[in-house]
C-alpha cells in the first residue's frame, strides 16, 4: 500500500512598507515634493518677478533692437512710422473732413500728432500682448520663470520705443510755439500710469491670446473703433457739443483719451483744463490701478497653464 503524501504550499505575503501604503499625495507631501509648474502664492510669484527684473529689462532692449534690424532706416521707423499715420490722418481728418475745428494749425498739428503717438503707446502695447505667450511658446515651454515677465517686457518695450518717440514730439510742439515750461513736468506722471494701465492690458490680452490666438487676428479692428472713439483726429468735447452731455462725457474718460488729453494739456500752449473731464488725475491713476493690479492677478490665476497642449 503506498503512501501519498500532499504538500501543502503556504503563501505568504510580504510585509507591506509604510510608502507603499500611502497615496501620491501623502507621499509628495513627506517628501516635499511639488507638482511641476504649479501656481506660487501671488507674494512668491512678484517676488519671482523682480528677481528676473533684469532679464525682463535685457529682453525688451533686445526686442527694440531687433524689431527693425533688417530695414535699411533701422530704429528711425520707431519715430517715421507714427509721423506718417499723423501726416496721413491730418490730410483726411484735417484738411478734408475739418476736424481741427475751433482750434487752429499752431494747435491742432501738436494736437494730432501728440494723439497718434501716445494712442500708439496703447496699441502696440495691446497688439505686442496679445502674442506674449502664443507667439513665444518655445521659450516657454523650453525655460522656467514667471511668465508673466513676457507681457511686461513688452509693454517696457512700448515704453522706451515712446520715449526715442517724445525726441520728436518734442520737436513739433515746439515748431508750432508751445516752448517748454513747467507744465512739461506732467508729461512724467501721465506716462508712468498709462506704462502702469498698458502693462495690465497686455497681462489680460496675454492670458486670453493664449487660450484664443485668433484674437491676434481680430484686435486690429477692435484697435482702431477705440482709436476713433478716443479723439485722437478731434477734440471730444468740441465734436460733440451738440450731442447729449453724457456722450462726451463717457469718451473722455475712457483711459486712452485721458491719458492723451494729460499729454497734450502738459505740452501745448492753448491746450486748457477747459478740454480735460473733471477730476481727470483720479481717473487715470484709477485706470493704472484697476488695470495694473487686476491685470497682474488674473494673468496670475492660470500661470500654470501657459504653453502647455
Amino acid at each position: 500500500m503506498s503512501e501519498t503524501t500532499h504538500d501543502a504550499t503556504v503563501a505568504v505575503s510580504a510585509p507591506v512598507s509604510p510608502d507603499e501604503a500611502m497615496s501620491p499625495a501623502e507621499l509628495a507631501a513627506k517628501y516635499g515634493l511639488a507638482v511641476s509648474g504649479a501656481r506660487p502664492s501671488l507674494v512668491e510669484y512678484v517676488r519671482r518677478l523682480w528677481d528676473r527684473r533684469h532679464f525682463i529689462l535685457a529682453f525688451s532692449r533686445a526686442k527694440l533692437t531687433a524689431q527693425y534690424s533688417q530695414a535699411k532706416l533701422g530704429q528711425l521707423w520707431q519715430v517715421v512710422t507714427p509721423l506718417l499715420n499723423a501726416a496721413v490722418y491730418f490730410f483726411i481728418f484735417g484738411v478734408i473732413l475739418q476736424a481741427d475745428r475751433g482750434m487752429s494749425r499752431d494747435v491742432y498739428i501738436p494736437f494730432l500728432v501728440t494723439g497718434v503717438f501716445v494712442f500708439t503707446f496703447t496699441q502696440s502695447s495691446v497688439m505686442a500682448g496679445v502674442r506674449a505667450i502664443s507667439g513665444n511658446l518655445g521659450l516657454v515651454r523650453a525655460l522656467h520663470f514667471p511668465r508673466a515677465s513676457l507681457p511686461v517686457s513688452f509693454s517696457l518695450q512700448q515704453l522706451q520705443q515712446l520715449l526715442f518717440s517724445m525726441i520728436v514730439l518734442v520737436a513739433v510742439t515746439v515748431a508750432f510755439g508751445s516752448l517748454p515750461s513747467m507744465s512739461w513736468l506732467l508729461i512724467v506722471p501721465a506716462l508712468a500710469l498709462q506704462f502702469l494701465f498698458n502693462t495690465g492690458l497686455a497681462l489680460i490680452m496675454a492670458r486670453a491670446g493664449s487660450a484664443t490666438p485668433d484674437l491676434a487676428q481680430l484686435m486690429p479692428f477692435v484697435m482702431r473703433t477705440w482709436m476713433y472713439a478716443s479723439g485722437v483726429m478731434y477734440s471730444i468735447p468740441i465734436m460733440l457739443a451738440d450731442h447729449p452731455g453724457w456722450i462726451s462725457t463717457v469718451l473722455q474718460c475712457n483711459p486712452a483719451a485721458v491719458y492723451m488729453d494729460l499729454v497734450r494739456f502738459a505740452m501745448i500752449d492753448g491746450y486748457g483744463s477747459e478740454n480735460l473731464p473733471d477730476h481727470v488725475w483720479a481717473i487715470a491713476g484709477g485706470w493704472a490701478a484697476l488695470f495694473a493690479v487686476g491685470g497682474f492677478v488674473y494673468f496670475w490665476k492660470a500661470e500654470e497653464k501657459y504653453g502647455r497642449g
